[in-house]
């Protein structure tokens, strides 16, 4: 009997970096303010020439190659994004073409920052009923494109980034062992874009109001946000019968060091245990887990037989859980 697990995982970073000191220029705002409360040294930003599509095809490839499988072999794209090329066609049609995999399903997935955990439990669904052998999961984001950079509140957090793993069948104990998403709308005001869906279509008066970027209520999410991530962390652990004290690597979403620390301390995480890359990267949203994950397997962080969890959090609002053995 086989379960699905990561066989090959990407990434791409832009190359240019936006320091805390570039952004000392352009609003009211320090090196010490943004990292004293968020932990972020520098972010990266895309070129004008990128897109997410584009970025996205780049790490694909290198998770295809890291597989060991052609795109033709893929039987279905997901790639998770907020911030698609456009409304219509999905980002990961664009994706498909690029890459070659004529033939296969491909669906954008918007569940924000819990997005690739969102995509890797699709994943997990149709690698277990034999729906699909190989399943490409991409979490993508180019939020830079949304940013008031009149807004310290939110212009400081985000950045651009991509990552992407193939899925497929692996023997047990290896696999994802437990998963857990969840949704509360009633949160949905606390992250948010007003204006370009058909509450609030585009217009002149949109765009001069600055209705398309990013809206964040930061206190009242953080509280949700420390809670939410605790809870499904702990839910996952149960799921599989594990605690805390048996995983080798917790990776979660890199929101805010504030409350990645507050995480840890509740479920009793030590330091070594946690990975962390907020101050190179800042927050990328659905691609924060891949590109940790990435580098964890890049770095040799993490080896086979470790036990992994990935927990997050982000607008919907929604937050989830995966426990996996690598």
């Amino acid at each position: 009997m086989y379960v699905a697990g990561v066989l090959g995982t990407g990434s791409a970073l832009p190359e240019k970096v936006i320091t805390n000191f570039d952004l000392e220029k352009v609003v009211d705002t320090s090196d010490q303010w943004i990292t004293s409360r968020t932990g972020i040294k520098e972010r990266r930003q895309a070129a004008p020439d990128e897109t997410t599509s584009t970025l996205s095809v780049q790490a694909s490839r290198k998770a295809l190659a890291k597989a060991g499988i052609k795109a033709a072999d893929l039987d279905l794209i997901i790639c998770s994004t907020i911030s698609p090329d456009m409304p219509l066609p999905s980002t990961a049609s664009l994706i498909q073409h690029a890459l070659g995999a004529r033939g296969c399903c491909a669906f954008d997935l918007a569940a924000a920052c819990s997005g690739f955990l969102f995509g890797m439990t699709v994943a997990e669904q149709f690698i277990r009923t034999d729906a699909a052998k190989y399943v490409l999961v991409i979490g993508a984001e180019l939020l830079s494109r949304y940013l008031d950079y009149k807004d310290r509140a939110t212009c400081v957090i985000f950045g651009d980034g991509v990552a992407a793993a193939v899925f497929g069948p692996v023997e047990p104990p290896s696999g994802i062992l437990a998963h857990e998403l969840h949704t509360e709308g009633q949160y949905a005001d606390h992250l948010f874009i007003p204006a370009g869906g058909t509450a609030l279509p585009a217009s002149r008066k949109t765009v001069e109001e600055g209705a398309h970027y990013i809206k964040m209520r930061g206190n009242e999410l953080f509280k949700v946000a420390v809670r939410s991530l605790e809870d499904v962390s702990r839910q996952v652990l149960k799921k599989a019968g594990l605690t805390a004290d048996d995983l080798d690597l917790f990776i979660p979403h890199q929101a805010n060091q504030r409350i990645t620390e507050a995480v840890r301390e509740r479920l009793g995480v030590c330091p070594e245990k946690i990975y962390n890359n907020i101050s190179r990267v800042g927050n990328t949203s659905s691609a924060s887990i891949p590109i940790c994950l990435d580098e964890c397997v890049q770095s040799g962080r993490l080896k086979k037989g470790d036990l992994v969890l990935m927990s997050a959090f982000g607008a919907g609002v929604t937050w989830g859980a995966v426990l996996m053995r690598w």
